[in-house]
């Protein structure tokens, strides 16, 4: 296998290395003093060891590919068609709520914080009001607010002693449901309470109005549905990538007990609640119980039997969406990382043809509580997310509608931009590993060098989609970038995430060995010139690498950076 040497630990390097080299200037008679060139001067937090000053001139041609803005769906409103959206404004440093009436229509703007808001709701009645989580100062302890649209006065709803998220809505009345965790403040003393989960049902227009519904131990637990009767709660208790329990909580009594895995059982699955069928007999789930991928599945009340609904596709099932008359569900689907809408019919259980929509990978997914209109959320590697519908009911073929036109910095074409590939290799066991590879332009001729960008998690996965400023690295450097999904990363079956677990962590290295020795087949890369790179455990994979690959066994020295990022 190839050992490359470890040299300086930045990526700015090889950015510079990969440009062309300079044409060497004529001799002049009287040559003038060189001006100083303006450099990019550094936070004062920052320590900076061996990196040379960043040129302003550098810094202002990738400013470029750090501009583009997306929209991102969140809801649909519960009584008019139009949309609640996340974006970023011209000039913003933040995502925000945005309101889009119309398709096309011209974003309006609901909240400009120096915090991101990402996740808000309607509320279901009449959509007089949303609300949304914040932070405050990145402390990551959101807290739940009430915007009302009218005057777009903002309300704390939350105890700013806890972190919340928003659960949910009742269906017969605008009741909302809040998950609290204490924020941890006994740690300094040596000492850490028992942690409890609570889930409080808050009248968000009137907030003194508030019940306990019930205290869970420890923390995992997330709403995964309300019965349409308002009588029930299907609770998802997450434990950990490859097991998590379905619980059901009783809203009149606050008892909950276990349905999957059934108590006692040492069977381990994940159970991952996504609603209750429109007669409340049964819960939709998504599970991997029947098998390596995560299925669509309904679980029965009354029978208290599982039945597989998406068998027969062999990738795992991510989101779960149902219409309000619930006779139709759409699925979010990770097809060998590029995410799809499959559609099913409720009733029997059947998939039906899948929707025609523009390429790229789904993100979001929701029906219209009343017109039965599907909205998608897609990126692709041409551009952030943009926001679709389509009547899932239409005729074969009928065209989708677009909603919102993602948005790039002036002299940056989103649309020039090259797909990415997926690309295969074996690794040391024999084991294929996939990935994600993006080519430079034809215009940049001979071996190009090599990204490797790796994930974080270790749960994670490399999805076809938008690369945002890493555009710059393939675009204007010629620089391949190639995305890989070790072993242990999500996507690929409940095996091959078990893969690096423990003892075997290490093999998750190997893989990335393996594909030094695979770029070093292929003839538009050049393994001489070689980055890795990653934030999170991608931070730990790249130091690793660089310590697991540190010498040359070839004659041609070979040029390593690690770029760690976590």
């Amino acid at each position: 296998m190839r050992r490359l040497a470890l040299t300086v630990p930045t990526l700015l390097f090889v950015a510079c290395a990969a440009l062309p080299p300079a044409t060497p200037p004529l001799p002049a008679a009287a040559p003038a003093a060189p001006a100083a060139e303006a450099v990019v001067v550094p936070n004062p937090n920052l320590v900076l060891q061996d990196i040379p000053p960043i040129p302003a001139a550098l810094a202002q041609q990738v400013a470029r590919y750090t501009d583009f803005r997306g929209h991102g769906f969140l809801e649909w409103h519960p009584t008019r068609r139009e949309m609640l959206v996340t974006h970023r404004k011209a000039g913003g440093s933040t995502t925000q709520l945005f309101r889009v009436t119309a398709p096309m229509a011209e974003p309006e703007a609901l909240t400009d914080f120096s915090e991101p808001v990402r996740v808000a709701s309607w509320e279901p009645q009449r959509g007089e009001y949303l609300v949304f989580e914040r932070s405050n100062g990145g402390d990551e302890a959101d807290q739940v607010y009430r915007l009302d649209i009218a005057d777009r006065q903002v309300t704390l709803l939350t105890d700013p002693t806890e972190r919340h998220e928003i659960q949910g809505w009742l269906h017969k009345s605008s009741q909302l449901l809040v998950g609290s965790v204490p924020l941890d403040r006994t740690a300094q003393g040596g000492s850490r309470e028992k942690l409890r989960q609570t889930l409080t049902l808050i009248d968000p227009a009137n907030p003194g109005q508030r019940r306990k519904l019930a205290e869970l131990p420890g923390t995992g637990w997330g709403v995964g549905g309300v019965s349409w009767d308002d009588r029930r709660v299907a609770l998802t208790r997450y434990i950990s990538a490859t097991e998590s329990q379905l619980w059901l909580l009783d809203l009149r009594t606050g008892k909950t007990r276990q349905l999957l895995p059934a108590p006692g059982s040492k069977r381990k699955a994940s159970f991952l609640a996504a609603g209750f069928k429109r007669d409340n007999s049964g819960i939709w789930l998504v599970t991997d119980r029947h098998g390596e991928f995560r299925q669509l599945a309904l679980y029965e009340l009354g029978r208290r039997r599982l039945l597989p609904v998406s068998r027969h596709v062999p990738w795992d099932v991510d989101q779960i969406g149902a219409s309000r008359d619930g006779r139709l569900l759409a699925a979010q689907v990770n097809v060998d990382g590029r995410s799809e809408v499959r559609l099913f019919d409720a009733r029997s259980r059947k998939e039906r043809p899948a929707p025609a929509l523009p390429p790229g990978g789904v993100r979001a997914l929701g029906f219209h509580p009343q017109a039965g209109e599907l909205a998608v959320s897609l990126d692709s590697a041409k551009g952030p997310g943009e926001v679709w519908s389509l009547d899932p009911n239409a005729a074969k073929g009928a065209a989708p509608v677009q909603w919102t036109r993602a948005l790039a910095a002036p002299g940056v074409d989103p649309q020039a931009f090259g797909d990415q590939q997926i690309v295969r290799w074996k690794s040391f066991d024999g084991r294929s590993i996939s990935g994600l590879l993006s080519l430079p332009p034809e215009r940049f001729g001979g071996k190009r060098p090599v990204l490797i960008d790796i994930h974080g998690g270790p749960e994670g996965q490399a999805e076809v989609g938008f690369m945002g400023r890493y555009n710059h690295f393939v675009e204007d450097l010629g620089i391949a970038i190639v995305q890989p999904n070790v072993r242990g990363s999500s996507g690929y079956g409940k095996t091959f995430l078990a893969l690096d677990n423990g003892m075997k962590r290490e093999d998750s290295v190997k893989d990335i060995g393996a594909l030094l020795d695979w770029i070093a087949t292929q003839p538009r890369l050049d393994a001489s010139r070689v980055v890795v790179s990653g934030g999170s455990y991608g931070g730990y994979m790249s130091l690793a690498v660089a310590a697991t690959y540190p010498q040359t066994a070839s004659p041609a020295r070979s040029t390593w950076w690690a770029s760690p990022t976590s």
